[in-house]
């Protein structure tokens, strides 16, 4: 008989070919002193490699913790779809299956939503720290917020201090509570890379307070031959990042309708990530994706003016709207300076 342990939190596990890392992932999510109030749901997105076998294994050796479910490839949005619906913890956290969390912080977590948990009024959103674990570089990287938010308090979003001009809250470093997720409605698109972004945008306007726990929780692996995030994939794919951008447009509340706090991130992440997808356009160095580039800002301006006018009004897009050849260069130049000291591809 399956186990019915209410489960405090949810990891939603995309797995696509993830043979060689799918062990070392799973077992760090249950290496903590206590882990029956966790629920680990791999979410095999249509493996051909061995994923599929090693997810029925890991299921089978902790039955009631880990679970196995079995999809046709819909890509990462469709996996994540699936392991939302599924969740039965109060709160979820997607790990990439290539990913890890560290055990220090995993028990310093789970105390947190444990006592959320218990409370009449739990958090909706519990932020951590992340790290760019990346292939042979020694020092890693570590984003942290301690700048903009005070840790092991209850926040809304007009206490957020201000964000860098390139930092924003990634996947990696949300912990939703689920219920949160369900009723924003968000349905990531399937056989789309990049759907994070959404994920970590479209919810956003249903989350009302947060909760910072200062630790690096999430190890984010990268460096690894084909992975989404290599500078020269991601330009092959630019126009899936286009097609994220129109949907975290569609996603953006207007002015007024929303705190204000609220509205300054979502119009800071917006311009962030409208940004990104300018850089690799123009990082492709053809004279067909400058075009797409234009298309792009014009298409959020017939979206809604104002949301326009405060999204190019930031640094980051008057930096990347520089006209000219040497707008061009001088953007190339920062984006691989940039990558070196960060290592984020």
């Amino acid at each position: 008989m399956e186990q019915t342990t209410p489960k405090t939190l949810t990891f939603v596990v995309p797995a696509y070919n993830m043979e060689t890392y799918l062990d070392r992932c799973i077992n760090s999510l249950v290496a903590t002193k206590r882990r029956d109030d966790i629920e680990v749901l791999i979410v095999d997105d249509g493996s051909s490699d061995n994923t599929p076998q090693i997810a029925d294994m890991l299921a089978e050796r902790m039955p009631g913790i880990v679970r196995a479910i079995h999809q046709e490839n819909k890509g990462h949005g469709g996996a994540v779809n699936t392991g939302i619906a599924e969740a039965r913890g109060m709160y979820v956290k997607v790990v990439d299956s290539d990913d890890w969390v560290g055990p220090e912080s995993l028990e310093r977590m789970m105390e947190l939503l444990r006592a959320q948990a218990a409370s009449d009024a739990p958090v909706d959103l519990v932020v951590t720290d992340y790290v760019y674990d990346k292939v042979g570089k020694r020092i890693k990287h570590v984003v942290n917020f301690r700048h903009v938010m005070k840790p092991g308090r209850m926040l809304s979003w007009d206490d957020l201090g201000r964000f860098g001009v390139a930092q924003y809250m990634i996947m990696h470093a949300l912990t939703f509570r689920t219920e949160v997720v369900r009723e924003s409605g968000m349905q990531l698109p399937e056989h789309t890379f990049y759907v994070d972004f959404i994920y970590s945008y479209h919810p956003f306007p249903w989350v009302k307070t947060i909760m910072y726990l200062d630790t690096p929780f999430y190890h984010y692996f990268i460096g690894r031959d084909g992975q989404s995030v290599q500078t020269d994939v991601m330009i092959r794919r630019v126009d899936q990042l286009r097609l994220v951008n129109q949907r975290m447009v569609a996603a953006t509340p207007e002015r007024g309708t929303v705190p204000d706090g609220l509205y300054r991130y979502m119009i800071h992440f917006l311009a962030i990530e409208s940004s990104v997808t300018s850089v690799f356009l123009i990082l492709s160095k053809k004279p067909e994706n400058y075009k797409i580039k234009d298309a792009l800002w014009e298409d959020i301006r017939r979206a809604s003016p104002s949301i326009y006018h405060d999204v190019r009004r930031k640094l980051i897009s008057r930096a990347l709207n520089l006209p000219g050849s040497v707008g061009r260069a001088i953007i190339r130049v920062g984006y691989r300076v940039a990558n070196k000291v960060v290592g984020f591809n």
